[in-house]
């Protein structure tokens, strides 16, 4: 009965999206990838916004109800059917009355299984496509034949672009660069490395006094953004990871295809900060810093984490507690080993969190590392209460992993002010909550 009603509250949201794109007709902006695709719609969304009165996907409502959801402008109804038949009826509303609509939909398109981009693409044709990043081993493999065909999924944002359209393509990444071999449309790509038409340079991490202490801890990343000779500084509040860099330019680079230049551009990315759970920094108890990268986790996602850890200079410890990484299927195996050899050679104490973890633990032994340095936990709350033991004033700790792992509940048992975890921390509505 629940998957009847599923299906026939999808077709019926599907159809009404539909009519309000036809009798409205907005301009589109797709994006999809394995790596980043929330933090660059939400980039996105604070440049256009600037000029354009626009609208984007709530949270990573990315899916064949996410989307239908954001063009109607309307609510999860998470397990409620009254709700999801009050959006069926909000939503024929809005077709058949007249109403202010944007200029502008910011959508997130994800694919869990095949054919789920396909589906959205055949009546979601986009006025500019953007194309993230996959990695070497993409999330969401486990349900594809192949990482080819994940990729080929994705792919379908590109081929569903209109005629006149601009393809947005990261660089960096030479499977996203493939997209742009055709000549049907303009292209846009921006990136770290040289090439790029929008690129990144002079990045480093900037840092400040902690509060009441002498400590200093990163606060966030400065660089330039340059474009046609012309250069622009930029900065991401309260967040670590150079990968955070992308959002910003992938963003630049829609401005920029819709006319507008790198002053207004910059402007509006003045108070632009990353979505929750991604690479946040949040004070912690004892005078620590917490890198909170619980939103979700991936091979590539969890590398560049590390990786960001490297550079820093610190008072304290660099720890890492990183959850089971899920849905790579054939490849959850070595992929967890390949993370617990970073770990090994990245920080002082490695946290493993769940089953899959294990592996990352025996990998990061093997790799030589202190036995009283790899510690493992079968949940998030278990290894929060070691952390509270064991933390000290000038530590670092990252914490990350799949959604499933729930690893934001590390960080609230760890934060300087728990009070304030629904406005700092992912998954903290009540449907959330309530689970176990």
């Amino acid at each position: 009965m629940k998957t009847l009603f599923k299906k026939a509250v999808i077709s019926i949201l599907s159809w009404e999206a539909r009519m309000v794109l036809k009798k409205y007709k907005p301009k589109i902006v797709g994006v999809t990838g394995s790596v980043g695709k929330t933090s660059t719609k939400d980039a996105i969304y604070t440049v256009l916004s600037a000029k354009f009165k626009t609208r984007k996907s709530q949270k990573s409502f990315n899916s064949e109800f996410g989307v239908p959801l954001t063009i109607l402008g309307l609510p999860n109804g998470w397990n409620n059917p009254f709700i999801w038949l009050l959006n069926i009826i909000e939503g024929f509303l809005f077709f058949v009355l007249p109403f202010k609509y944007p200029e502008w939909l910011v959508l997130e398109i994800g694919a869990d299984m095949p054919g789920d981009i396909k589906k959205i693409t055949e009546w979601v044709k986009p006025d500019v496509s953007v194309i993230t990043r996959f990695g070497d081993v993409p999330v969401h493999v486990e349900f594809f034949p192949s990482i080819e065909d994940l990729i080929n999924e994705k792919g379908h944002l590109a081929r569903a672009l209109k005629p006149d359209g601009t393809l947005i393509l990261n660089n960096d990444d030479k499977r996203v660069i493939a997209f742009g071999e055709s000549d049907l449309h303009k292209k846009i790509t921006y990136g770290r490395e040289f090439g790029a038409q929008v690129h990144a340079t002079d990045e480093r991490i900037a840092y400040k006094k902690y509060e009441n202490s002498e400590l200093e801890f990163p606060e966030g990343i400065n660089f330039k953004i340059n474009h046609a000779g012309t250069s622009i500084p930029a900065y991401v509040h309260e967040t670590l990871g150079y990968q955070h860099m992308y959002p910003i330019l992938a963003a630049t680079a829609v401005g920029i295809s819709q006319g507008m230049n790198l002053v207004e551009i910059s402007e509006a990315l003045e108070n632009h900060q990353s979505p929750k759970g991604r690479m946040r920094l949040i004070a912690g108890n004892r005078d620590t810093l917490i890198v909170d990268d619980t939103y979700n986790s991936s091979p590539v996602a969890a590398h560049a984490a590390l990786e960001a850890l490297t550079e820093l200079k610190l008072a304290g410890r660099k720890i890492a507690v990183l959850g089971d990484m899920m849905e790579l299927g054939d490849y959850s195996i070595d992929e967890h080993k390949k993370i617990g050899e970073a770990a090994a050679k990245t920080v002082d104490l490695f946290v493993a969190v769940g089953i899959r973890m294990r592996g990352a633990a025996e990998a990061a032994l093997d790799a030589q590392m202190d036995e009283m340095s790899v510690m493992q936990f079968d949940t998030s709350v278990e290894a929060a209460q070691f952390l509270e033991k064991i933390i000290k004033p000038g530590d670092i700790v990252l914490i990350k992993g799949s959604q499933s792992m729930r690893m934001e509940r590390a960080v609230e048992e760890i934060m300087r002010h728990p009070e304030h975890a629904e406005d700092l921390l992912v998954r903290q509505d009540k449907q959330w909550i309530a689970k176990k």
